[in-house]
């Protein structure tokens, strides 16, 4: 099913491999690949692609946050965009990191974001074209921009509040996270969580229900109804909190509610499992 038949949001942000071919030398765009895994780029990539590497780029060397106004600024025009430039997100995954990616973009204002639906996955299965050329761009200037925490992004202290309200969550992360059975995804490393089991009154909605496993793409907008709706209790006008490990997972899922079905408040907890199972004294239930 096409993109523009699966009933999403008018504002969806999600274009087919079938439009990124088709842009491919439009000069106001830029593709920015992400991956969980750093070998991929290099090993072949859409052709004028740059890499953003979510470690390298989008984090601060020693706090635990993301690049400060200079450093994203930096980035951007390192990267050769303006605020004017489109920008479309893919990598692996299924796009966890790019969808990562996309979401640190817009905590900085950048308005011009969109997604490839289904990632790398999707478009080398289709046999599109790739290179293996590093992309070369001309620097750019863009403005010093201040990056804005309180629409889209959620603190431990404002979980705990959200907790206390009663408010929606949804973990994003496997059954056997949520229930407690284990600290970490399968075939991954124990990334520092103490504890297992969730935080109080999350609903556990894995994020890969939301995409075929086939190719990567988002299931329709009533498929997605269906899960976050019918089955976790959510309405698009409820105030969402989402999170997973280190909040890669729950940013995929914070796309499709905000973007493919147009929530208005949804926040994603990137301190996630890592920092609330680590917390001293926060409630945890299994």
């Amino acid at each position: 099913m096409i993109i523009e038949q699966r009933g999403y949001a008018p504002t969806h942000n999600l274009v087919s491999t079938e439009w990124v071919e088709d842009h491919l030398e439009d000069s106001n765009l830029r593709i920015i690949e992400s991956n969980e895994d750093p070998l991929l780029y290099v090993s072949g990539h859409i052709p004028g692609a740059v890499e953003v590497d979510w470690t390298r780029d989008l984090n601060d060397p020693l706090r635990r946050d993301y690049v400060d106004s200079a450093g994203f600024q930096a980035l951007c025009e390192r990267i050769g965009i303006t605020p004017d430039t489109t920008l479309v997100f893919y990598g692996d995954k299924s796009n966890w990191w790019a969808a990562y990616a996309l979401w640190v973009f817009s905590l900085f204002g950048h308005r011009k974001c969109l997604l490839m639906d289904g990632g790398r996955l999707k478009w080398e299965s289709e046999g599109r074209p790739t290179s293996r050329e590093s992309a070369t761009v001309a620097p750019t200037q863009y403005p010093r921009s201040e990056r804005d925490d309180s629409a889209i992004r959620a603190f431990r202290s404002q979980v705990l509040d959200h907790v206390a309200r009663s408010g929606k969550l949804i973990d994003v992360r496997s059954p056997q996270e949520f229930s407690g059975e284990r600290l970490h995804m399968a075939d991954y490393p124990n990334e520092g969580a103490l504890r297992g089991g969730h935080i109080p009154h999350a609903k556990n909605i894995p994020w890969a229900r939301a995409v075929n496993p086939n190719t990567g793409e988002f299931r329709s907008a009533e498929e997605l109804r269906a899960l976050y709706e019918e089955e976790a209790g959510l309405a698009s006008t409820d105030d969402v909190i989402v999170y997973c490990r280190i909040g890669e997972r729950s940013a995929h899922t914070w796309f499709a509610l905000k973007h493919l079905l147009g929530y208005q408040n949804v926040r994603n907890y990137d301190g996630s499992w890592t920092e609330w199972g680590n917390s001293v004294g926060l409630p945890i239930e299994r």
